[in-house]
């Protein structure tokens, strides 16, 4: 037999490879490493999975807590009602626009680097707005009564105020849900069917036969994945801009000082792509270094995915200093005074620690160095993710507690403990459905990483 040679990788789209993986992956290797991850659960991921578990498991209980004695147990008072609850709402909704981002914007766009990283993202995606939508029910107190928050017919001939912001958030973050659902479902379908073709043990088969939709490799069934990935690309891009600008019109829409600003729908977007980003960088970190895939997700799909972070760090930054040069230079004595509050006041320890960790900390990414060292860029993203956390509480709470009547301002809201076991709960309620993926389905898009590797040629000729 011939020996068999490799040429360099094709590029139909004809707009240049830009990842390069080892020569030593092949296509036969790529499945065995990707698969590797579906083998049985070692020790580590098992203690991580029960210690998950557990925190979840504090997090239930403190939802019991306050359904038995009331939403008061959480330690929301007057002027503050919404605090944490809305808090990590659009924490993680932010969180889920990464997936769309990397999975449909940088497709059209034909940026190879995210062939590797993807298909981390769009888990994300759908696990983070499947934990958003938590808070809504959580935040009513009475969570059996969610179902009035949907318009639908019933005999008491109640509607919901389709004027209210709140309402809006309803239809937009249920279609992100959907649309972003069918996108991963669709997306997975190739590799699913390596799965069901190679799985060693017969769950993963019949995960794969699922998830694989009678999937053979023919070359219509290619054409058509291709046509609907396109279509669904194209049509989750806009999503991306719309979804997270419909939340903060929770806040855009009403008049509380700090609110009311048209800033507010780009502003969330850039910070809602800047802490996604960085999640999906901790998250592969954590899995290439777990799986050894340091051959698969190489430090270069990293380091770009860092420089996406610097760009919307200083899109973040640029959007506190327009807040601010507003506020100072505006017609609104109740603007110039909330936004000095909030970096002097009762809660000026969160403001501080959300402008360290959203705009200087990162400034460390323009150094390469830094952003091809792993263990440093692994905390950094953790900061980032700590500041954006508290960039929603500051815009939340802090505003709340220093309404337009002065009499209320005594009144400081301190988070109990029902409270933060919820929220730590929903970082359990994340890992987990995270935890279980990567075990269950391809964490890394084995068909899209095969098309940038060499075609084997056998003696050296095509």
């Amino acid at each position: 037999m011939s020996e068999i040679t490799y040429e360099p990788a094709s590029d139909p789209a004809g707009v240049g490879v830009t990842e390069h993986l080892p020569e030593t992956v092949t296509q036969k290797s790529l499945n065995r490493d990707v698969l590797r991850m579906l083998e049985r659960p070692g020790k580590i991921w098992w203690g991580v999975f029960l210690l998950d578990l557990a925190i979840l498991s504090l997090g239930l209980i403190a939802e019991r807590n306050q359904i038995v004695y009331g939403i008061g147990a959480a330690g929301h008072t007057r002027p503050v009602m919404w605090a944490s609850y809305v808090t990590n709402f659009v924490f993680w909704v932010g969180i889920a626009h990464c997936g769309t981002l990397v999975s449909a914007i940088l497709f059209l766009f034909r940026s190879h680097f995210r062939r590797a990283v993807y298909r981390v993202a769009e888990a994300m995606t759908v696990f983070g707005v499947l934990t958003a939508g938590l808070f809504p029910i959580v935040h009513l107190g009475r969570p059996w009564f969610a179902y009035w928050l949907f318009p639908y017919p019933n005999q008491r001939g109640i509607w919901p105020n389709f004027r209210s912001p709140l309402e809006w958030d309803v239809f937009a973050v249920t279609t992100y849900l959907t649309v972003s659902s069918i996108f991963f479902i669709v997306g997975i379908i190739p590799d699913a069917a390596v799965q069901r073709d190679n799985a060693k043990n017969r769950f993963h088969r019949l995960l794969g036969t699922i998830f694989s939709f009678g999937w053979r490799g023919a070359n219509t069934q290619w054409k058509h994945f291709y046509s609907a990935y396109l279509y669904f690309a194209a049509f989750a891009t806009p999503l991306v801009l719309s979804v997270h600008s419909v939340v903060s019109w929770d806040f855009a829409m009403a008049q509380i000082p700090g609110w009311h600003s048209t800033i507010f729908a780009p502003y969330f977007v850039a910070g809602a792509i800047f802490s996604g980003v960085a999640l999906v960088i901790n998250l592969l970190i954590i899995i290439r270094k777990g799986f050894k895939l340091e051959h698969i997700v190489t430090a270069d799909h990293i380091e770009k995915l860092a420089k996406l972070v610097l760009l919307t760090s200083t899109i973040v930054g640029y959007s506190y200093m327009v807040e601010f040069f507003c506020a100072w230079y505006g017609p609104s004595r109740f603007e110039r005074d909330m936004f000095w509050w909030r970096f002097t006041g009762h809660f000026w320890w969160a403001a501080w620690i959300m402008f360290t960790c959203n705009v200087i900390i990162p400034l460390l990414l323009w150094f390469k160095k830094v952003r091809r060292n792993m263990t440093v860029l692994f905390i950094i993203m953790l900061f980032v993710n700590v500041g954006m956390w508290f960039e929603r509480f500051v815009i939340i709470v802090s505003s709340l507690a220093h309404p337009f009547n002065p009499s209320t301002w005594g009144v400081n809201y301190r988070m109990d403990w029902t409270e933060a076991a919820i929220l730590a709960g929903s970082f359990a309620w994340f890992g987990m459905y995270f935890l279980l993926f990567i075990r269950l389905l391809p964490a890394i898009s084995v068909a899209e990483v095969k098309e940038t590797l060499a075609p084997p040629m056998r003696g050296g000729h095509a």
